[in-house]
């Protein structure tokens, strides 16, 4: 299904000094598509690619008033969320985001770091469950992340218990030689992506696959589309990644040559 076009994505996001993950991700993936980021701040880290040392939430009144002074002067029909707060700032998110009408939402439920630090807690993830995974368009999580909201669940019954039309399960995380993506609407496997497992660690592969996804559905490619040009992207990406930290690659975004 072709989807109405857009020229920007507004995100929500956290900041990631080391420039690999957050906001850093996303503004280089949806640049490279020809897309203006609306970039909101979620969260103020610090952390580099061996660990995070420090996490600050800003107020919800600020989130709040920067949506809306994007909203009155920028079109925008997609918004891609990544790192969220608080319960609260779920909820704000939510709120503002159910003032507008034929969003396309794109949540990549961030639970864990790269270097495996918890970001979030069991209300946290119930307000997500409750407030924004029934607006969104498609989740991008990870196998520990889904297993994390849907614990004790094979994945197809994780799935459907996520009350969310497209899901995109990637296993990256779990895989040790060979990987697999799975893509699921309404609870039903449609397409599944194998990829040879890369050597090394990566910091913010997560963020960049979903800020591929809504730049492409921004620009009006159907959601299983933008799956398959939005994983080849990032693969790509993580092939010409580079070590500029001691610990994880970062994944060099300008680098793709779509086919």
């Amino acid at each position: 299904m072709d989807r109405p076009k857009a020229d920007s994505v507004l995100l929500f996001s956290g900041l990631d000094p080391s420039g690999a993950a957050g906001i850093s991700a996303d503004i280089e993936t949806i640049n490279y598509f020809g897309l203006t980021p609306l970039p909101i701040i979620t969260s103020l880290t610090a952390q580099n690619t061996q660990r995070l040392d420090s996490f600050e939430v800003p107020k919800d009144s600020l989130i709040e008033k920067q949506f809306d002074l994007i909203d009155e002067d920028i079109s925008f029909n997609t918004v891609k969320i990544g790192l969220l707060g608080s319960v609260s700032q779920i909820k704000t998110i939510s709120r503002l985001l159910n003032k507008k009408k034929s969003l396309n939402v794109i949540l990549d439920p961030i639970l864990m770091s790269g270097t495996q630090e918890n970001f979030s807690s069991n209300k946290m993830i119930g307000a997500m469950k409750k407030y924004l995974f029934p607006m969104s368009t498609i989740l991008t999580p990870n196998l520990e992340e889904l297993n994390l909201l849907a614990p004790g669940l094979a994945e197809q019954e994780a799935v459907s218990s996520l009350n969310c039309s497209w899901v995109l399960v990637t296993t990256s995380d779990s895989s040790k030689v060979d990987i697999e993506h799975r893509l699921y609407h309404e609870s039903i496997l449609k397409r599944r992506y194998k990829y040879k497992k890369l050597p090394g660690k990566f910091h913010g592969s997560g963020c960049t696959l979903s800020s591929a996804i809504s730049a492409l559905i921004a620009k009006g490619m159907a959601v299983e589309d933008a799956c398959d040009e939005g994983l080849e992207y990032t693969y790509q990406c993580l092939l010409n990644a580079k070590k500029l930290g001691k610990m994880q690659y970062h994944p060099i975004r300008a680098s793709y040559k779509s086919k």
